[in-house]
């Protein structure tokens, strides 16, 4: 009877060796909708794909997720493919996935659109971050594939609009699965040359697949953290990638990136032209005014009669210090009256013997003053002793002298009434010259 039952584990390692061994089961495909989706902190994605009238437990292991293009999340429809296998210890079975995509929408698409809002949320948009653009650049890196059409139309128009500017293409891979590290290094390796002031990004047009290394995180960190500004132009005016909204300017093609990187050579020219009319009319001007200042001044009296002009200019210099003399002289004679007056004012009031007045006065009041701090001084020091006589009379030990005595008990205080303390109980009595230690025979009321 004992060898019918079988254990919990042996049973469940059969089922789970059934289901492994069952072809149907290797591989199959899955469209289900996500729920309880957790990410574990070892990369590995746990989930429960369910329909209408059913659900099954799944994982995602990190070696199989790494390279997934999009973050899945509750409530996403998604299309699977995994093996169907059983989890020992729950005793549950559990599909194992392999490989996952959005359904009904692209995980490329998705993968863009959930990179743009994470990017968006750190700030890497926002135009505080924008490097201007050099508008009169001296040397641009052209970061492309070197034999694609997108680097001839850049620069062909370089060339046409401003032909001094110097260029270096930094070859990088466009396309495929190396396009990431390649445009990468190609953004790191201009910075690191320090020769550029501008860096034109981008490539021609094509799928988002074919675009897809200008959407990838990589590619981003590196153009937010150039020090040289960047203008991304890949693809076709419609094409809209992530290297677009992180580099300080977007161009809708390559060729319009190049003509926003430089300025046009005839517009300049046209430009210097109407700088050097302006110019020319303002220094024509300027002659054609200091001239006719020139012949007014020729035409002038000065110039036409000097020697005239010269002795005229000393008349009136000599008839200018004859009234300066004149005015000096009132001016002096005007001081001396006031001061010969001020001097007889002075003389009037006699200083010299309100001056000794003044001492006497003086030294009258000073003798006032110390006999009255004199008198102030002795009845203050009659009343100092005066007040030292009343508190030797308070004084304790004043009274003591007189045969007086004080009682303290245990606690050391003073004892004033017999209420305070109790037959057998130990004294000090203070005198004048010493300490008497007692002890209570008896208690008495009264004076007696």
């Amino acid at each position: 009877m004992k060898d019918k039952y079988l254990t919990v584990t042996a049973l469940t390692k059969y089922l789970k060796k059934k289901l492994e061994l069952d072809p149907h089961l290797e591989n199959v495909w899955l469209r289900g909708e996500i729920s309880n989706f957790k990410l574990h902190s070892r990369g590995h994605m746990y989930l429960t794909l369910k329909d209408d009238q059913a659900r099954i437990q799944a994982i995602m292991f990190a070696g199989d997720n790494r390279n997934l293009p999009f973050m899945p999340e509750n409530g996403m429809n998604v299309l699977v493919q995994g093996q169907v296998s059983l989890f020992e210890r729950y005793g549950q079975y559990q599909l194992y996935i392999k490989e996952m995509q959005p359904d009904g929408i692209g995980a490329l698409y998705l993968a863009f659109e959930q990179l743009k809002d994470k990017l968006d949320k750190k700030g890497y948009f926002n135009s505080i971050h924008k490097k201007e653009i050099p508008s009169h650049p001296k040397h641009i890196a052209i970061i492309t594939s070197p034999t694609g059409a997108a680097v001839r139309d850049i620069l062909t128009t370089l060339k046409r609009r401003y032909p001094i500017v110097e260029t270096t293409i930094i070859p990088v891979l466009v396309q495929g699965k190396n396009a990431t590290p390649s445009i990468v290094r190609g953004i790191e390796l201009a910075n690191e040359m320090d020769i550029f002031d501008t860096i034109i990004l981008g490539r021609g047009g094509g799928s988002i697949e074919d675009l897809w290394g200008f959407n990838e995180e990589q590619v981003a960190e590196a153009i937010y953290h150039s020090t040289i500004p960047i203008i991304s132009a890949v693809g076709h005016e419609t094409d809209t990638t992530i290297s677009d909204f992180v580099a300080d300017l977007r161009a809708p093609t390559p060729t319009g990136a190049a003509e926003v990187a430089v300025p046009s050579e005839l517009e300049l020219k046209q430009r210097i032209s109407q700088q050097r009319q302006i110019l020319t009319r303002y220094i024509q001007n300027k002659l054609a005014e200091e001239n006719r200042h020139l012949n007014r001044l020729q035409v002038s009296y000065a110039f036409k009669y000097p020697a005239h002009l010269i002795r005229q200019k000393e008349q009136q210099l000599d008839t200018s210090i004859e009234r300066l003399e004149r005015i000096i002289k009132t001016l002096s004679n005007q001081k001396k009256e006031r001061l010969q007056t001020l001097n007889k004012r002075i003389l009037l009031q006699k200083p010299g013997q309100k001056l000794i007045d003044a001492k006497k006065q003086l030294q009258t009041s000073n003798e006032a003053l110390q006999t009255e701090m004199k008198r102030i001084l002795e009845k203050n020091h009659k009343d100092l002793f005066s007040t030292l006589d009343k508190l030797s009379l308070l004084n304790p030990l004043e009274v003591m002298k007189r045969g007086f005595s004080i009682t303290y008990n245990q606690d050391n205080k003073i004892i004033k009434s017999i209420g305070q303390t109790e037959v057998d109980e130990d004294i000090q009595v203070y005198l004048e010259d010493g300490v008497l230690d007692c002890r209570v025979k008896n208690k008495k009321e009264g004076r007696k």
